[in-house]
């Protein structure tokens, strides 16, 4: 790798506050964690369960913002700035129409659906609850997803961080009260985290509706593009969540040690890889604004060194992380049964940072040349090659390495399908059509 580009002062100013934003977004369950792990151990297994669901349906709705960014940098390197303000309205109808049937279903589902993913005693009953009152938020917090991509989209980075930053400093002092000073338990660290969601949506829309349109009212015809481009990136995205919602329900049904020390492993590889993410957002905006530009070769040139500098910070968590086994978990819990499964996993939670580095650069650069339909076949296969593996490790006793491995395996997997695409450069499609 090169010590000096052009394209890293660029990377760096958009990378940077990208990166407060997102290790800002994980803390709210980080935080969760934490807390709710000293209560005991039917409370971290709840949380492992219900938190791996809520996340995900946090995570599955990421083509709000990444879909967003997406168009509105292309259009904005088009020279359409109109049409990006446009865009910016409609991603709030959209976030808010989905937001308000995902809490509902959510609501309606809550049960049966804990149920089936192995649920089952105190920890099953705590599940529940913290799941039915965490859900309370999600409508906000797809619609903060919607405010983010847009304000990336137009290279507006600080603004989101500032939001982010606010919401989770009123999360954590809203845990500690309702949980250490109203005694509410998990209820408590559940109601913090749904009133700091709705605060932090009710700021993002305003910066959506912020930009002068000649319209901002509801339209299927300026939907279109967003729709598209999010409608595959759902798909990938619920092929990736899927993959982690079979590995805890395997975990579940193995025992809460074992889905205990998942969910600080989770919550841990959500938190670094919204970290590496931060250069797959600079990669959506450059690779976005200079394909929209018609410079397809400037585009190359400065993915490629995303993808570099990605790999290089993923290897810096690895070294990090690798000798910490039996301390860092013990942040968030003292169960020494949850202990000895965290500590069995950790070398393969580490040692895939890299590769996760290379695959969410990637990810970010296909996504911002909207070629989505390739991460979506992609992300596909490899999730099918990890679901085998998972059910095998519940077949025939692997336990969590058996689970973890597989996890390694479907990063593996989806370096070599995106990796094989960048090289062939079918990708760089330029103009806003």
């Amino acid at each position: 790798m090169r010590l000096r580009s052009p394209h890293d002062r660029e990377i760096l100013r958009l990378a940077l506050p990208a990166l407060g934003a997102l290790a800002a977004e994980p803390l709210y369950v980080l935080v969760d964690t934490a807390i709710v792990g000293h209560l005991g151990r039917p409370q971290i297994a709840a949380l492992g369960l219900a938190g791996t669901v809520l996340s995900g349906a946090f995570t599955i709705f990421n083509f709000l913002t990444y879909g967003t960014t997406a168009v509105v940098a292309r259009a904005s390197g088009a020279g359409q700035e109109e049409r990006a303000a446009r865009l910016a309205a409609q991603a709030l109808w959209v976030s808010l129409a989905i937001g308000t049937v995902l809490l509902v279903v959510c609501e309606a589902a809550a049960g049966p659906l804990l149920r089936g993913l192995g649920a089952h005693g105190r920890s099953g009953h705590f599940a529940l609850v913290y799941f039915r009152i965490a859900a309370v938020g999600l409508p906000a917090a797809l619609v903060a997803l919607a405010g983010q991509g847009y304000l990336r989209g137009v290279a507006s980075m600080r603004r989101p961080l500032v939001i982010v930053v606010a919401s989770n400093l009123v999360n954590v002092v809203l845990e500690l009260l309702f949980v250490y000073v109203f005694h509410w338990g998990i209820a408590g660290s559940a109601a913090g985290t749904a009133v700091a969601q709705v605060g932090m949506g009710a700021a993002f829309v305003v910066e959506l509706l912020r930009p002068h349109a000649a319209s901002k009212r509801p339209s299927l015809r300026e939907m279109r593009p967003m729709v598209r481009v999010g409608r595959q990136i759902f798909v990938r995205t619920a092929a990736v969540y899927a993959s982690f919602l079979v590995a805890a329900s395997v975990l579940a049904r193995m025992g809460d040690a074992q889905i205990g020390a998942h969910q600080i492993a989770f919550q841990l590889y959500v938190f670094l890889a919204l970290l590496l993410d931060a250069v797959a957002i600079a990669g959506q905006v450059i690779v976005g604004r200079m394909l929209g530009a018609g410079d397809a070769d400037g585009a190359y040139a400065a993915a490629a060194r995303m993808i570099a500098w990605s790999v290089v910070v993923g290897s810096v968590f690895a070294i990090v992380l690798l000798p910490l086994a039996h301390a860092l978990p013990r942040a968030f819990t003292g169960d020494h049964a949850v202990l000895a499964q965290a500590a069995k996993l950790w070398p393969l939670f580490a040692l895939m940072q890299p590769l996760a580095g290379a695959v969410f650069a990637l990810d970010g650069i296909l996504i911002g040349a909207s070629d989505t339909r390739y991460l979506m076949w992609s992300m596909l296969a490899a999730s099918a090659v990890f679901v085998a593996i998972a059910a095998l490790s519940l077949a025939l006793g692997w336990g969590i390495l058996g689970v973890w491995a597989g996890l390694d395996v479907l990063i593996a997997a989806r370096l070599v399908l995106l990796g094989a695409r960048f090289a062939g450069r079918r990708w760089a499609v330029v103009g806003w059509d």
